[in-house]
């Protein structure tokens, strides 16, 4: 996101805050924020209209109003107001703040909850068994079947076994991936919760699942480096044998059996 369009998102989000810092149902918030953006996505001209650089901002406020005073909640309609009165330098960014917006929104009722971890760690784990299926990850992108259908299997694979917020962002995903591969989608939706919560993710890979003690241990070792908090979604791969490999941010910290036995290999070659 570049040039006015920065502007415009640090300016919008003040009304984002005010929602959710007012008592905002914000399941309610999320669905009607998400349900916009694919009006958006589904209206070039009414996408146009929104973003026309050439309209003042309160005219396309009076426009938010015009078209959604009544049908949304008060503080959807805030935030819509919000961002609509911005300059915007493509539709795109308009319609992708929106959405992050839905998204915060999510994890915002999962933090008052106490889940966001779960969420967090549920949608990333999802994401990576689709990335390894590649049976599972055309079911639920492919463009022949029903949205009812693909849906439908999310519900039979994780249902109940994960946490509501989880399961209505994998649903969004399957529902509206608004261009995006389905696993590239989870993958922003885990990028905006990060940055809610301001915190960097490590992705740790280990041969054997980490207890929750390592995972904290590891996490407070990291944060000391770092700064910040630290949240780790870990991989199992037997590959590995022993020892971790530790991804965070664009550093590859490789402390894995398989990586000290290559480069064994590599200097008796030499």
């Amino acid at each position: 996101m570049q040039g006015s369009s920065r502007a415009a998102a640090a300016a919008s989000r003040d009304a984002l805050t005010g929602a959710l810092a007012g008592g905002a149902d914000r399941s309610r918030l999320a669905e009607e924020l998400f349900a916009v953006v694919g009006l958006l996505d589904g209206s070039t001209a009414l996408r146009r209209a929104v973003a026309d650089t050439s309209r003042e901002g309160s005219d396309k406020v009076a426009l938010a109003d015009r078209l959604f005073a009544g049908k949304v909640g008060d503080e959807t309609l805030a935030v819509l107001r919000g961002v609509f009165g911005q300059r915007w330098t493509s539709e795109r960014d308009l319609t992708d703040t929106l959405e992050t917006y839905a998204v915060e929104s999510v994890i915002a009722q999962a933090e008052g909850e106490g889940r966001a971890d779960r969420v967090e760690d549920e949608l990333f784990r999802f994401e990576r068994i689709v990335a390894s299926d590649a049976g599972l990850r055309s079911a639920l992108t492919d463009a022949q079947a029903s949205g009812e259908r693909r849906l439908a299997l999310v519900e039979s694979l994780l249902g109940d076994k994960v946490a509501p917020e989880a399961l209505g962002l994998v649903r969004q995903a399957v529902r509206a991936p608004r261009g995006l591969r389905f696993d590239r989608t989870i993958v922003r939706y885990l990028d905006i919760a990060s940055r809610r919560r301001e915190q960097q993710t490590a992705t740790v890979t280990s041969a054997v699942p980490l207890t929750d003690e390592d995972r904290a241990r590891l996490a407070a070792g990291l944060a000391t480096v770092y700064g910040g908090t630290v949240h780790i979604n870990t991989v199992v791969d037997p590959r590995v044998m022993g020892g971790v490999k530790v991804e965070i941010g664009d550093e590859l910290i490789d402390g894995t059996v398989i990586r000290k036995l290559d480069a064994a290999r590599r200097a008796m070659g030499a």
